[in-house]
Formats: C-alpha cells, sequence, structure tokens
C-alpha cells in the first residue's frame, strides 16, 4: 500500500532537497525512520552527482538506524511504469550524450512479473537499434524514459510499426514502483554498496588516459 509519495519533475538541488523531501513523505505517512524495515535507492544509471548523493544518503540512514538496504536499476524503475502486454519489449533509455544511451530490455511475464531480457548498458544508439533489429525481429516494442522521445526516430526509421512510445506520465520514475520492486530484490551492505555506473565519468576517462599504468581500485573515495 502506497503511504505517501513525492514526484517531482523540475531540476533541484538533490543535496538541499532530498532530507527535506525524506522528512515530509515520512510525516505525510505518519511515520518515523525507526519505523521503516528497508530503504530502497535507485543504484543505476544517471546523473553522477544525483546518484552519489541518493546512495550516500541512503547508506547513511540504513547504517545508522540498522535498515536493510537495496539498490535497484534505474532503468528498471522506468520500465515497470509500462502498461505494456506480456511478450512485448520494453526498453528504457537515459540520454548518456554524444549519441549514447544507457538502455536495456526488459518484458513481463505470463504471471506479470517483470523480467530482464537484456542487461543494463552504456551504448552508441545507433548500434543498439541495430541489434534490436537482429536479434528481435518480429516483437512488439515500446520505448520508454524522459529521453525516449529524443532517440524514437532513429528506432522507428529501423523497426517501422513495431515500435511506439510510453504515455508521458509512465516516463518519470516513481518511488512507489521503487519500493515494489525493492520487495523482491536482495539487500546489501551499506558499507561496501556502490552505484553501477556503467561509464566512467568524462574526469576519471581523462585521468585514465594520463595514468594508463594505474593497476585498478576505486578513483573516488
Amino acid at each position: 500500500t502506497v503511504l505517501s509519495e513525492q514526484t517531482i519533475n523540475i531540476k533541484k538541488n538533490h543535496s538541499i532537497q532530498l532530507m527535506p523531501a525524506i522528512d515530509a513523505t515520512l510525516e505525510q505517512a505518519n511515520l518515523s525512520l525507526d519505523l521503516i524495515d528497508r530503504i530502497a535507492v535507485a543504484a543505476c544509471p544517471g546523473s553522477y552527482t544525483g546518484l552519489r548523493i541518493a546512495v550516500t544518503i541512503a547508506k547513511s540512514l540504513a547504517w545508522a538506524k540498522k535498515i536493510e538496504l537495496v539498490g535497484v536499476s534505474s532503468l528498471k524503475v522506468i520500465a515497470a511504469n509500462s502498461l505494456s502486454n506480456p511478450g512485448e519489449l520494453i526498453i528504457p533509455i537515459f540520454d548518456a550524450r554524444r549519441k549514447n544511451i544507457y538502455t536495456g530490455i526488459y518484458a513481463y511475464n505470463d504471471e506479470g512479473n517483470l523480467e530482464v531480457v537484456e542487461e543494463d548498458r552504456h551504448i552508441a544508439s545507433e548500434q543498439w537499434v541495430e541489434y534490436v533489429l537482429a536479434k528481435y525481429p518480429t516483437q512488439q516494442i515500446e520505448l520508454v524514459g524522459a529521453d525516449a522521445k529524443m532517440f524514437f526516430p532513429i528506432f522507428e526509421e529501423k523497426l517501422k510499426e513495431r515500435v511506439h512510445l510510453a504515455r508521458p506520465e509512465q516516463n518519470l520514475p516513481r518511488a512507489s514502483i521503487l519500493a515494489f520492486l525493492a520487495q523482491d530484490e536482495k539487500t546489501t551492505e551499506p558499507h561496501t554498496f556502490t552505484p553501477t555506473y556503467l561509464k566512467l565519468a568524462v574526469a576519471e576517462e581523462n585521468w585514465l588516459k594520463e595514468h594508463p599504468d594505474f593497476k585498478g581500485g576505486d578513483l573516488i573515495e
């Protein structure tokens, strides 16, 4: 049961807005953090800064209050907004710049559960379209996500009438969807949990080019 939820589709400073939003949501639901059993956070992909802020707050609250912590793919959260029929492929899309995207493929099974068909990845949009065209030549496909409309012409050119866009209200990430998905996900240790970025930040890529002998390890504390 959804007791309280906030969905905001305007740019805000996560570091300033997130904790007040959590406090307001708990207050609206007439709950305290001591009554929470599990914390869910979107783990990847997305804005590097936004992910780090969200994950840091989730980890801190989970550790301080000894609450279970679960990370769920941001793409899966968006895919779960879709109301497609079993067998139809759901392709969530986030813009990764330079004509690249963060994406994956999901589908509902006959029991109504969302399954991963193709793992999340960072890939050139045109390369992804060619891959989908070759591997899934007959399935109906729905594109979902705030950036799906931007890349729709590339898909439509190759997939023709087999591809369509989700409704606009289905493109926004929903905390309630994240929560329901997190019920069936494995918990993780707050100390060791890190986001899955799928791609290095530009600063990290440049650093590695300048340090070709680097043998691995965390670049960010």
